[in-house]
């Protein structure tokens, strides 16, 4: 079956930067998109970044997160990565990996991963 295992949360100072992983397995990667969500205490869940499937290899960022962040993936690897960087506090937040076949843009995904504790300190 398919499983996402999100890895890299961590605490960290703002300003910092961190990459978080999503590695799939019990699927073919190359024809998956898939997107990364976060959820902080008392929020609602948010979209953070989606890349399309490879062909389509489209990437989508919230406005929050423009040229900070970048979605990106590693086919050989079956794994996904969010590289974040100039990290705020207000980027604290459970983040999410998700995937669905050939999705194109932020969704919607079936397959969910556990999610990663990211806490940005100022």
């Amino acid at each position: 079956q398919v499983q996402l295992v999100e890895s890299g949360g961590g605490l960290v100072q703002a300003g910092d930067s961190l990459r978080l992983s999503c590695a799939a397995s019990g699927l073919t990667f190359a024809v998956y998109g898939m997107g990364w969500f976060r959820q902080a205490p008392g929020k609602e869940r948010e979209f953070v970044a989606a890349i399309g499937w490879t062909a389509s290899d489209t990437t989508y960022y919230a406005d929050s997160v423009k040229g900070r962040f970048t979605v990106s993936r590693d086919t050989a690897k079956n794994t996904w990565y969010l590289q974040m960087n100039s990290l705020k506090p207000e980027d604290s937040a459970v983040y999410y990996c998700a995937a669905d076949r050939f999705r194109t843009s932020r969704g919607p995904y079936n397959y969910w991963g556990q999610g990663t504790q990211v806490t940005v300190s100022s």
